[in-house]
């Protein structure tokens, strides 16, 4: 049996002209985007990728999915024209007994280029997401630009 809850990260409201929230240099992203938005989407400027939040086997409360939705944001939002979508799985390997078991796995889709996945895993999910962001904004800063070597 096979427990999972799926759950979106919510917004902030953005400036239609910027990817700039109202109260902050870079907004959250979004949970998801409508076809039509998707289909005339300019890559250089316009609404941000969606980031997906799944938790595996149990349950995440609103701070949490709005903290991941602002750290991707703040990692991530500088990339916004080369990312597709974002998944953020979540999971806890061992259930209760404890130890270094809170998983986090980061999937970003780039656009005409490999997906890029970074697995983090620590005692607390906290410590857990934030080595896994980081690590995803290493990863998609150097293929992003690898491909802007190549194709100046």
């Amino acid at each position: 049996m096979r427990l999972r809850d799926i759950m979106t990260t919510n917004t902030l409201p953005l400036n239609p002209a910027s990817n700039i929230a109202p109260g902050g240099p870079r907004a959250a992203l979004p949970p998801s985007l409508p076809r039509p938005v998707k289909l005339t989407r300019n890559r250089k400027s316009g609404p941000s990728p969606p980031a997906h939040v799944r938790v595996i086997g149990g349950a995440i409360d609103d701070e949490d999915r709005d903290y991941i939705g602002r750290k991707l944001g703040m990692k991530l939002g500088k990339f916004g024209s080369s990312i597709e979508r974002i998944t953020v799985r979540l999971s806890d390997t061992n259930g209760p007994k404890g130890g270094r078991d809170q998983r986090c796995q980061i999937k970003v889709v780039l656009s005409g280029l490999p997906s890029v996945v970074v697995n983090e895993t620590d005692s607390t999910l906290s410590r857990t997401i934030d080595g896994a962001v980081d690590a995803i904004a290493i990863a998609v800063r150097r293929r992003v630009q690898r491909r802007r070597l190549v194709n100046p």
